[in-house]
């Protein structure tokens, strides 16, 4: 697993930790807080480690850069620095974005037992399908993300234009797509995904508040792979994706 190490430089304890690191079997890429030095590297790296200080209050672009990077790239990220240090990072990059922190002086064993660990969720992760959740009402994100998350690793937006942002870097395994949004509807972000060769063939289904039999005709006129009903109880929408990869699964073995 690689690690992408931020640091201002290659300080003894910055050079320590590269070291315990590397012993541990990581593969670390050192690089200072530019925007264009990490954008060099940070493709391959899903785990992101800050070793702070007075920097800091000097790299606002940088951090609005390491912010975005976290959230299109699903990275995790780690903080090493004094609380001052941390404080100023957390005005730019919110808490929930933040995987860890360890504070200074630092217990470097501490320190590679939590990147072991984090390995190991990553490694849960990638098992798991990828559900991307499309739906501007923010409790119905929350609700979803808690009935999935145990057997599915779900990453939520809230609008049709976040939904093709987040696509252009990333392809999950099946799109949740609101079918009644605000600006860009659920029928209008499948169009646009449709139109692009590289998302015209992630698998969707709608989300709907409608059951009756014009609105679901006008679901299934679209030709997604399915629809779920919001009413629907957290073990029936299982059910429904359970049953949709099992289809899916089938019908690939069957082409090889």
């Amino acid at each position: 697993m690689k690690i992408l190490f931020i640091a201002e430089a290659q300080s003894f304890m910055v050079n320590a930790i590269m070291k315990n690191l590397k012993e541990a079997n990581f593969e670390v890429e050192f690089v200072k807080p530019k925007v264009n030095d990490i954008d060099a590297v940070q493709k391959d790296s899903l785990i992101i480690l800050m070793y702070l200080g007075d920097y800091v209050d000097n790299i606002s672009e940088t951090l609005v850069y390491i912010k975005d990077i976290t959230v299109e790239g699903e990275k995790k990220l780690f903080l090493v620095g004094a609380d001052a240090e941390v404080k100023t990072v957390k005005q730019t990059i919110p808490e929930q974005l933040i995987t860890g922190v360890l504070a200074r002086p630092l217990n470097v064993k501490e320190l590679v037992d939590l990147m072991n660990d984090t390995v190991s969720d990553l490694e849960m992760r990638e098992a798991k399908k990828h559900l991307l959740v499309v739906d501007d009402d923010p409790i119905m994100l929350r609700t979803i993300k808690e009935w999935l998350s145990a057997k599915y690793n779900v990453t939520m937006v809230n609008s049709g234009m976040n939904a093709i942002t987040y696509l252009a870097k990333n392809r999950p395994d099946l799109v949740l797509l609101d079918y009644e949004m605000p600006v860009c509807s659920g029928p209008q972000t499948l169009e646009m995904m449709r139109s692009e060769a590289a998302t015209s063939d992630i698998p969707v289904m709608f989300l709907t508040a409608k059951g009756d039999r014009e609105s679901v005709m006008k679901v299934l006129a679209l030709k997604p792979e399915g629809y779920l009903l919001k009413t629907m109880k957290p073990a029936e929408i299982i059910e429904a994706l359970e049953s949709f990869f099992e289809k899916k699964k089938m019908s690939e073995l069957k082409r090889l």
